[in-house]
């Protein structure tokens, strides 16, 4: 069974959490501030994190900064109302989703469903195992990606972005589309939380960000994969995250 850490000083809350995630066929485990929370983190792995934003020792931001810096675990920030500052700055740091508070459980449910299934694409449903352009190689099932044989870290919202536009070369896409299409919810307002994990994305693969050879701007309307470098397969790569 998956299990789904919590990390909330709410302890009621936490408890219905924890009863209704159970109900829904995961196991829990729950910290209550945000020191404990980052040692189970790190020490252990789970399907899912639900991190509050405001926590005892540490707050939810800087939990999710340190988790970040090692491990890449899908995250889903609860965030107050009035929050608007920290929806921005989860979102930048690498969460992947955030729930504002009060929320009814069957959307935060279905949110971490969502997450979860981004998170573990299926094998199977992936046509291509691996793509090589140039000294980049992403094997796709196995979520991995190599530069000049060196294996890069990526935070599951970059993988997605790299696979999403490596798998379509010289697509222009938006960064509403962007927004859309990896984090699959219409964060309106949030498109510079594209360009945060671009910066990201390219700081990882590129040689030089300032002149990228592989994720390039096209002024005034996105991004894309650089459609002249050619791509070796295993089969004809055909992807839409």
């Amino acid at each position: 069974m998956k299990k789904i850490l919590i990390i909330d000083d709410d302890k009621a809350m936490s408890k219905l959490l924890e009863i209704n995630i159970s109900n829904n066929g995961y196991t829990t485990e729950t910290a209550y501030d945000g020191e404990q929370g980052t040692a189970l983190a790190l020490n252990n792995d789970f399907a899912l994190i639900l991190l509050d934003i405001t926590l005892p020792k540490l707050d939810g931001i800087e939990v999710c900064k340190r988790i970040r810096k090692e491990k890449q675990t899908p995250i889903i920030m609860l965030t107050g109302k009035t929050q608007e500052l920290d929806k921005v700055l989860s979102l930048e740091l690498g969460a992947d989703d955030y729930v504002t508070k009060p929320f009814g459980i069957r959307e935060l449910m279905a949110r971490m469903k969502a997450v979860i299934r981004r998170c573990n694409v299926e094998p199977n449903k992936i046509q291509n195992k691996t793509l090589l352009f140039g000294d980049l190689f992403i094997d796709i099932a196995k979520r991995k990606v190599m530069k000049n044989q060196d294996k890069i870290g990526l935070s599951p919202k970059e993988f997605e972005l790299l696979i999403l536009l490596a798998s379509n070369p010289g697509k222009i896409f938006s960064r509403i589309n962007l927004l859309q299409i990896v984090w699959g919810y219409d964060f309106k307002g949030y498109s510079h939380t594209v360009n945060s994990h671009i910066n990201r994305l390219r700081s990882k693969v590129e040689l030089d960000m300032t002149n990228p050879e592989f994720i390039l701007t096209e002024w005034g309307i996105g991004y894309k994969f650089n459609e002249e470098l050619s791509a070796s397969v295993n089969e004809e790569l055909s992807i839409t995250i």
